[in-house]
């Protein structure tokens, strides 16, 4: 998938365990970590300005595009 998850950086940057930003938020750590590996196939907006809120973070800073490369 195109789409890469940094949200294992900005939770190094930021010097938080997922189990810190899952109480703060209140989003299940197993649905954190599907997010973290990148096996997710979505992210609610409401989701997404929680984790910057918390991280205090831009969008882009946990999400990024790489075009696939050619087989």
């Amino acid at each position: 998938m195109p789409i890469i998850t940094n949200l294992d950086v900005m939770l190094a940057k930021r010097k938080m365990s997922l189990t810190e930003l899952s109480e703060r938020i209140g989003i299940t750590m197993a649905n954190l970590s599907i997010l973290k590996k990148g096996k997710a196939k979505a992210i609610r907006f409401t989701t997404l300005t929680a984790i910057c809120n918390i991280l205090e973070c831009q969008p882009g800073d946990i999400l990024e595009y790489k075009e696939e490369e050619p087989n």
